[in-house]
């Protein structure tokens, strides 16, 4: 089975990552636990003050994971690319099951238990350590345990801005359209959402009035089973250390591949060590984790540069632009190196059937059948300056009905399926061929030339200038139809993108 088989050949990463995801549940439920109860606590005991709090944390619920991301990337302290970021989102995830079960645990102990209580002396605070909380323990049990499960399906999404965990061969996989690698990453998320359930419903059974004897055990046996995962996660955890070279890369399968001949370059020609956090969310976010140091380089394309970074008017003049981006990055202490030696320019994709059926060559040519015809693009396409709006201006597109909106990866399949009649793909994408699309000619020459070139930290040059000459080495060297091949390995022959870019580094030059 494809899957055992996988498992087996990436079993140190699949440990690692699991740890990573053991890692950011674990500490970020240990917080909300931490923050919640008092919460809840006060909530129960003072209505007035707590229900401020809980309505913030019913609103936190309520925003989608990907978005809440995105809102703390910019921000000081908690913001940024890894683990930080991560355990922030989730923490307030977990808050609101956590403060409601702990709202009910306490309201619902009995009114007579407290009365006898006060009768035998107690103070309110000796009340609350020694009565109600002993019989509020199952309610907050049950709310740690929903906040748990939930942290395990929403860790995956943080490998999208780095934090690592089993999300990454989702993410992979959906780059890859390769269900073999969804499910490597999947199967064990939901095995682990599994574990970690049965394990708290087991605390909270033992805590229960049958059980409460046994309570204390119950206690000591779940802590001491989290502390060690904890333990064996945060060694998963790598933090940003000296001498490390760390290399990014977008969300798609050119870019996977492209990251991995980097890093082994540099880990080639260098011997220094290089850490991956490949797969991030898109542009914008390997654009700020550049800028703030989180990552030394990645490969970027120069019409994207132009226009979705530094939002300049798009341009057809190839020197020109990577002159301008040239000068945009320095001023912001990046340096652009040398063109990798291909451009990968939107292409305006049709199924080989509809072309030659409909006499279809140009994007002009489209414009008379889009008014019965279907969109699909990627989120970025719909949104940047060079996309999808100024393009049905140029050419004057019309579609039926508004441009269905999903990955990338997904829409090459999508096209060929009939699920939709028209898709923006790259030009080396390996499906074009292998799926029979045509990319429709540019004929306004809407789209500005997009040049694979690698960008880094000019600190990062300065303290290793060895790294500027094993980067300036690949100048040239990957031609368009290289990168098609390359893209039609890792996509058509499910080869791993380490795989293809180690087979593509040790060609003669």
């Amino acid at each position: 089975m494809r899957l055992i088989a996988f498992w087996r050949s990436h079993a140190a990463e699949l440990a690692a990552l699991l740890g990573q995801h053991v890692f950011l549940v674990g500490v970020s439920t240990l917080a909300a636990v931490l923050i919640g109860v008092p919460i809840g606590l006060l909530a129960a005991k003072r209505p007035r003050l707590g229900a401020p709090v809980v309505w913030l944390a019913n609103v936190a619920q309520t925003i989608p994971s990907l978005a809440m991301f995105g809102f703390l990337l910019p921000l000081p302290i908690v913001g940024g690319l890894g683990a930080r970021v991560a355990i922030t989102v989730l923490v307030l995830y977990a808050l609101l099951p956590i403060v409601r079960a702990t709202i009910v645990g306490i309201a619902g102990v009995d009114r007579s238990v407290r009365e006898a209580g006060v009768a035998m002396g107690m103070t309110p605070r000796q009340l609350l350590r020694r009565v109600e909380l002993p019989l509020a323990l199952p309610s907050i049990v049950s709310g740690v345990r929903v906040a748990a499960v939930v942290g395990v399906g929403s860790a995956t999404i943080a490998a999208a801005i780095g934090a690592g965990g089993l999300g990454q061969y989702i993410y992979r996989g959906l780059s890859m359209v390769d269900t073999t690698v969804i499910l490597a990453g999947a199967i064990p998320a939901a095995l682990l959402a599994l574990l970690v359930d049965g394990g708290l419903l087991w605390t909270e059974r033992q805590l229960s009035h049958r059980g409460r004897r046994r309570s204390p055990r119950a206690v000591v046996m779940a802590a001491a089973a989290i502390a060690g995962l904890l333990l064996a996660g945060s060694a998963a955890i790598a933090g940003r250390s000296s001498g490390v070279i760390v290399v990014g890369s977008k969300n798609f399968t050119e870019q996977l591949i492209l990251g991995e001949i980097v890093a082994q370059a540099i880990e080639r020609d260098t011997g220094l060590t290089v850490r991956r956090q490949l797969n991030l969310g898109g542009t914008l976010i390997c654009d700020r984790a550049l800028l703030a140091g989180e990552v030394d380089v990645y490969v970027e394309y120069t019409g994207t540069a132009l226009t979705a970074i530094f939002r300049q008017p798009p341009s057809t003049d190839r020197d020109g632009v990577l002159r301008t981006v040239r000068q945009l990055y320095a001023d912001s202490g990046r340096t652009l190196l040398a063109p990798l030696g291909f451009d990968n320019t939107f292409a305006i994709l049709v199924r080989g059937k509809d072309a030659r059926e409909l006499g279809l060559r140009t994007i002009a040519d489209m414009a008379r059948v889009t008014p019965r015809w279907r969109a699909g693009f990627g989120y970025e396409f719909l949104e940047r300056p060079d996309g999808y709006p100024g393009l049905a201006k140029t050419y004057r597109l019309a579609f039926a009905a508004p441009p269905q909106i999903m990955d990338l990866a997904l829409t090459y399949r999508a096209l060929a399926a009939g699920q939709v009649d028209v898709i923006a793909g790259d030009a080396t994408a390996g499906l074009i061929a292998s799926l029979d699309l045509v990319q429709l000619e540019d004929d306004r020459h809407y789209f500005p030339p997009y040049d694979a070139v690698p960008v880094a930290r000019a600190a990062t040059l300065l303290r290793y200038p060895q790294v500027r000459v094993a980067l300036q080495r690949l100048g040239q060297r990957i031609s368009a139809a290289d990168m098609r091949a390359m893209n039609q390995a890792a996509d058509g022959q499910r080869l791993d993108p380490a795989e293809v870019a180690r087979r593509f580094l040790d060609r003669p030059r």
